[in-house]
């Protein structure tokens, strides 16, 4: 099965309507939904791309199941936590949610830039000349077994003459653009929608779960001075690269949190909820001279039932560091490989529900360098103390994203033009895809 999807495409939101919006995050080990309220405000100095000021108005999370990696491996039980998720959302807010504006980061996904030129009608650079230099290169974008999840303009050029960020109504006679496309493996990306629609949801729009991270976190002038966004979740680490304000690369890797609760479970012979909760409360990244004085209760699994040990805490901190140095230097590694290796002066921020783990900041620090911070939701009211964390950040992302969708999805014009929808919903375009599949 190589075919590739047509994904929803989400208009942008007006700047002078209110709206509410549903997200919905499924990670490796969470599900987390959202109902929030957009509101028409004016920019702030620290977000001044806002035209919405957020209030949440409900909030569901789950413990994720049949997610690995991003990736769905059981489909009742991923569609199990999203159905738990979206009702406490549902209740909380006291509306029905009938469509959801989805985050992914499975799906081996992937950045590329294409190029094209055409020339121009008139006196000057139009609208028309915009939308068919746009539409040429959209033309090219298309890979067999990839679906396009975002086609960000990244800059324009007139007669050979780059770095244009606006070209219209300049002179010139051939008009140039560059195109970032974030994909992701069309087989992937189908079976979590597929997971979705069965639970009687309308996809809105599909969202790189990097992208989304960067809108929550990151100020204005971060991302236009640049900097780098590690969403390290449970089972993958989402990067997204910004320069001048826009995605210049994004990327994961299909490792995380929960292979250090493996390990720790492996290395203390213990169960895995029991690991989970020694990494959370005691696990740490760096050694401290009074970890050999402290002492941990460790229950060992055995054949003939369960026993109590003590160990040192330094014997924890022996079994995190070595994973999460490798995740790190994974995350550097492919960095460095697509050609945007951390230095020391770059700005990284890094979030997710990982990204919590005591010394990891430090950690991240010796091996990438740079200035790191760890990256908490901005601008977003209405949100339970609880639910301010790192962790929560891809979510919030979502609800920006409708505020930044006019920008990009310039989309061929055999493929329609604005919002791709289907009588059958998102349901109906997956039955029709699958069996021209095989």
């Amino acid at each position: 099965m190589n075919a590739s999807m047509t994904l929803p495409r989400m208009k942008k939101i007006s700047a002078r309507k209110s709206a509410i919006l549903c997200v919905l995050d499924v990670g490796a080990s969470k599900v987390v939904c959202l109902v929030a309220k957009m509101i028409p405000a004016e920019p702030s100095d620290m977000l001044r791309g806002r035209t919405h000021r957020t209030r949440i108005l409900g909030i569901g999370h789950q413990r994720s199941r049949g997610i690995k990696g991003g990736v769905v491996i059981d489909m009742e039980e991923t569609e199990a936590a999203v159905r738990l998720a979206v009702d406490a959302a549902e209740r909380m807010a006291g509306v029905q949610v009938e469509s959801v504006i989805v985050a992914n980061v499975g799906g081996r996904l992937g950045s590329a830039y294409y190029n094209a030129s055409v020339p121009i009608v008139g006196s000057g650079v139009s609208d028309g000349d915009l939308h068919r230099v746009l539409e040429a290169t959209s033309l090219r974008t298309a890979q067999r077994g990839r679906s396009v999840l975002h086609s960000l303009p990244t800059g324009f050029s007139l007669d050979g003459a780059a770095g244009i960020r606006d070209p219209k109504g300049m002179m010139g006679e051939r008009l140039g653009a560059d195109l970032h496309v974030v994909s992701a493996d069309s087989v992937a990306l189908g079976n979590l929608l597929l997971a979705i629609e069965r639970c009687h949801l309308t996809v809105e729009a599909v969202v790189a779960t990097p992208y989304a991270t960067g809108l929550a976190v990151l100020v204005d002038d971060e991302a236009i001075l640049g900097a780098t966004v590690l969403d390290i979740g449970g089972g993958s680490v989402g990067m997204g690269v910004f320069r001048d304000g826009k995605l210049v690369h994004a990327d994961a890797v299909a490792v995380g949190g929960k292979h250090v609760t493996m390990d720790i479970a492996r290395g203390l012979n213990t169960r895995l909820s029991d690991a989970e909760r020694l990494k959370t409360l005691y696990g740490s990244a760096i050694s401290s001279p009074s970890d050999d004085r402290e002492s941990l209760s460790v229950t060992q699994v055995g054949e003939e039932g369960d026993s109590a040990i003590h160990i040192p805490k330094s014997q924890l901190a022996r079994i995190i560091r070595p994973r999460v140095e490798e995740i790190l230097e994974l995350a550097r590694d492919r960095l460095k490989a697509a050609g945007f290796p951390a230095s020391s002066g770059s700005r990284i921020v890094v979030a997710g529900g990982s990204s919590q783990l005591t010394g990891l900041p430090e950690a991240a620090r010796r091996i990438l360098g740079g200035q790191i911070r760890v990256g908490r939701p901005l601008g977003v009211q209405g949100m339970p103390e609880s639910a301010k964390s790192p962790g929560f950040a891809a979510a919030v992302g979502l609800l920006i994203y409708p505020q930044f969708s006019g920008v990009e999805h310039f989309e061929p014009s055999r493929a329609g033009q604005g919002m791709v929808r289907h009588p059958q919903g998102y349901f109906g375009r997956v039955g029709r895809w699958l069996k021209e599949s095989f």
